[in-house]
């Protein structure tokens, strides 16, 4: 019967066993992980490239995945949802009833995660991937990321703190705000020493998107129901194209 055991990179397999295409898929996922941290980059992945290391045929990787985009999301699937789960949880530990709290709890869960795991982190937010449609977008493995954002800053809202941006736009301006910081952590430090100053810095963040109470706030006028770019991250969101917005 053929053998199923992985083989070095750049040789070749025997054809997998019935019911084995998910150690086959697994295989595969573990190749482009290796490939996108070896070469920093999905411009030179290809399905060839892919297929070499696992040792199969190129066709074989497109019984699993239609294109290179849906292969390396799928690669890095587990650790966007590693990343959400800790966001979450870091809310649902929240005790206070200020809603402020929950959202800070989860943009220090991104931080640390990033700090902590700065491999992942490349692999997931700094490494370029595959250029797809603005249609697609909204099917990234990284939605449960910003849907949880979305979500701290909705329940602000309801609980009457007033939001300086709609709250797509404050959730994906918050985000990128904290991709910046943890980038600069990674590009000129080197250890855990100011991790501290990270969190402070997320909690500026928070708080120039969030009023510090609830209630009108003269100095913190509330958001317009939309913008610009709260139109463009709804398109988005929805799968639409850009010039649908």
């Amino acid at each position: 019967m053929a053998s199923t055991e992985p083989v070095r990179r750049g040789g070749s397999r025997d054809r997998s066993r019935r019911g084995q295409g998910e150690t086959l898929r697994r295989e595969i996922l573990a190749a482009v992980n290796h490939l996108l941290a070896e070469w920093g980059s999905a411009e030179k992945l290809t399905m060839r490239a892919v297929a070499k290391e696992v040792g199969i045929a190129a066709p074989s990787i497109y019984l699993h995945f239609a294109d290179k985009a849906e292969l390396v999301w799928a690669a890095l699937t587990d650790k966007y949802d590693d990343l959400a789960a800790r966001m979450a949880g870091a809310a649902d530990d929240c005790e206070s009833a200020d809603p402020r709290e929950p959202l800070r709890a989860q943009a220090h869960a991104y931080c640390r995660f990033a700090l902590h795991n700065p491999g992942h982190y490349r692999l997931m937010f700094e490494v370029r991937q595959p250029a797809v449609e603005v249609s697609r977008v909204s099917g990234h493995p990284a939605r449960r990321v910003s849907a949880s954002l979305r979500s701290g800053f909705l329940a602000c809202r309801e609980a009457g703190y007033a939001l300086s941006l709609p709250y797509e736009q404050a959730a994906q301006t918050l985000w990128a705000g904290l991709h910046g910081i943890v980038s600069l952590h990674h590009s000129m430090f080197h250890d855990d020493s100011t991790e501290a100053l990270t969190l402070q810095l997320a909690d500026g963040l928070v708080g120039s998107l969030v009023a510090p109470a609830p209630g009108p706030a003269p100095s913190f006028p509330a958001a317009p129901e939309e913008t610009t770019a709260s139109r463009h991250i709804k398109a988005i969101l929805s799968g639409a194209q850009r010039g649908d917005a």
